[in-house]
C-alpha cells in the first residue's frame, strides 16, 4: 500500500486561480455596470441641457407670442415650430437610444470572446508550467533518493570504523580517550543516518512511493520497545521514560513504520523536556481505534502552531535548529497511511501531548 500522491499545491494553484477568474469576473460585470451607468448619466444630461435649451426657446416664443397681442398667425408659427422641435428632439433621443444599445450589445459580446481566449490561453501555460515543474520534481526526487542512500551507506561506514577503532585501542593507555571519541562519533551517525532517513522518506511521500505494509501486532508491546530503545537516551538528560501498561492491544500495522512514527514523537519529547522531567507513552482502545499517545512537560505549544507543527520544515521556535522540522510531518503521513490520524493537545508551560489514532 503507498500513501496517495500529495497535491496540495496543485490544489491552492487551482483555488488561487478560481478566485482570480472570480474577481476578474466581478471587476467585468462591475466595469460593464459602470460603464452602463456612465452612458445612461451622459444621455440623461445631455436630455437635461436639451430640454432646458428647449424650454428657454418655448419661453421666448410664449413671450412673443404674448407681445403680438396673440394674433392666429404668430400662434400658428409657434405651434408649427413647437411640433417640429418635438419632432427632431424625438428622432435624436431614439437615434441615441440605438446607438447607446448597440455599444452595449457589442462590448457585452467582445467581452464573452475575449475571456474564454483568455483563460484557455491562461489554461495552456499553467498546464505547460507544471508538465515541467513535475519533471523537475521527478529529477530532484530521483537525485535525492540516490544520494540519500549513498551518504548513508557512508554514515555507516564511519561508524564501523569507529566501532573498529574502539576495538583495536581497547588494550591501550588511551582506551577510554579514544573510546569516548567513538561513542560521540556513533551518536552523531546516528543522528545523521536518522535525517538521511528523513529525507528519503520525504522523497518518498511526494513521489507517493511511501510503502505501508500492515501486519497483525500488539501496540502494547510496540510501545515498550520504543521505550526501550530511548530510555537510555532519556536517561542523559534525567528524564523519566515510562509506559503506562493497559494490556495488550492488537492491530495491523506496519511495524518499522509505528516505530519510526513513535520514535519521531519521543526524540521530539525528549528534545523538549527539561532536565529531570517525565514522558509517558500511553495506548488504548477507542471505539473502533486504538489511541496512542506521547506527552512530555515541556514548554508546550502555542494553540495557532498545533496544527502547523506537523507540516514540513516547520519548527516551534524558528531559532531553533535542532532538526528539520521533518519528523512530525513524517509521522503524520504514516498515520494517514494507516487510515488514521494525528493532532496535538498543549497548554503552553505545562506540556504537550502528541495523539494518533489507527484502525484495529
Amino acid at each position: 500500500m503507498t500513501s496517495p500522491r500529495p497535491s496540495a499545491a496543485r490544489d491552492k494553484t487551482d483555488d488561487s486561480l478560481r478566485e482570480e477568474r472570480d474577481k476578474t469576473d466581478l471587476a467585468i460585470a462591475e466595469g460593464r455596470d459602470l460603464v452602463q451607468e456612465s452612458a445612461d448619466e451622459v444621455l440623461k444630461r445631455a436630455r437635461e441641457e436639451a430640454d432646458a435649451v428647449l424650454e428657454e426657446a418655448r419661453r421666448k416664443a410664449d413671450q412673443l407670442l404674448k407681445e403680438s397681442a396673440g394674433t392666429v398667425s404668430a400662434t400658428t408659427v409657434v405651434a408649427m415650430e413647437r411640433k417640429v422641435e418635438d419632432a427632431t428632439v424625438r428622432a435624436d433621443r431614439e437615434t441615441a437610444d440605438q446607438t447607446l444599445e448597440f455599444e452595449r450589445v457589442e462590448t457585452a459580446r467582445v467581452l464573452a470572446r475575449l475571456l474564454p481566449v483568455e483563460r484557455e490561453e491562461t489554461d495552456g501555460r499553467l498546464q505547460a508550467e507544471r508538465v515541467q515543474s513535475d519533471g523537475a520534481l521527478a529529477n530532484r526526487d530521483d537525485f535525492l533518493g540516490v544520494v540519500a542512500h549513498d551518504l548513508r551507506d557512508l554514515v555507516s561506514g564511519i561508524a564501523m570504523s569507529g566501532a573498529a577503532i574502539a576495538h583495536i585501542s581497547r588494550n591501550t593507555e588511551q582506551a577510554a580517550q579514544i573510546g569516548s571519541a567513538v561513542s560521540r562519533i556513533h551518536r552523531l551517525s546516528v543522528r545523521a543516518s536518522r535525517l538521511i532517513g528523513d529525507l528519503i522518506d520525504v522523497a518518498s511521500i511526494d513521489a507517493g512511493r511511501l510503502a505501508i505494509v500492515k501486519d497483525p501486532g500488539d501496540l502494547q508491546a510496540l510501545l515498550a520497545e520504543v521505550a526501550d530503545e530511548f530510555r537510555q537516551s532519556a536517561a542523559v538528560k534525567g528524564i523519566d521514560l515510562s509506559v503506562e501498561n493497559t494490556g495488550a492491544l492488537p492491530a495491523r500495522f506496519d511495524h518499522a513504520r509505528m516505530v519510526q512514527v513513535l520514535g519521531n514523537l519521543v526524540v521530539n519529547a525528549i528534545r523538549f523536556s527539561p532536565r529531570d522531567g517525565r514522558i509517558v507513552l500511553r495506548a488504548e482502545r477507542a471505539g473502533d481505534d486504538v489511541r496512542c499517545s506521547v506527552a512530555d512537560a515541556g514548554p508546550g505549544i502555542p494553540a495557532d502552531q498545533l496544527e502547523k507543527v506537523f507540516e514540513r520544515f516547520v519548527q516551534v521556535n524558528n531559532d531553533d535548529r535542532r532538526g528539520l522540522g521533518l519528523g512530525l510531518f513524517i509521522a503524520k503521513r504514516i498515520v494517514e497511511g494507516h487510515s488514521g490520524r494525528i493532532w496535538a493537545e498543549s497548554t503552553p508551560g505545562q506540556g504537550t501531548t502528541v495523539l494518533f489514532t489507527i484502525p484495529i
